[in-house]
């Protein structure tokens, strides 16, 4: 694990305490949080540009495809279909 230092405003820096103090969690348990949240956030970001930077391709198309031929049936109404039979 690397350790980041950086200075942040007082006020900013009571609050991110204040709120460490009532979630019961170090503050800088709180702060990793945060920019781990902030970085998986980027990243998504960055994924949806690259999605609309590339064309979507002939397979992917097929799924809509898939999609479209609706929920499969529920046989589910099917389990007792052998009782019946008996009677």
């Amino acid at each position: 694990m690397t350790m980041l230092s950086f200075r942040v405003a007082d006020d900013e820096a009571a609050e991110a305490q204040a709120w460490a103090d009532r979630l019961g969690v170090d503050r800088s348990e709180l702060l990793r949080d945060a920019l781990h949240r902030h970085l998986v956030t980027l990243r998504t970001q960055r994924e949806g540009d690259r999605y609309d930077q590339l064309p979507v391709t002939e397979s992917e198309l097929s799924l809509g495809e898939i999609a479209d031929w609706g929920p499969a049936e529920d046989w589910a109404d099917w389990a007792d279909a052998g009782d019946h039979e008996a009677r």
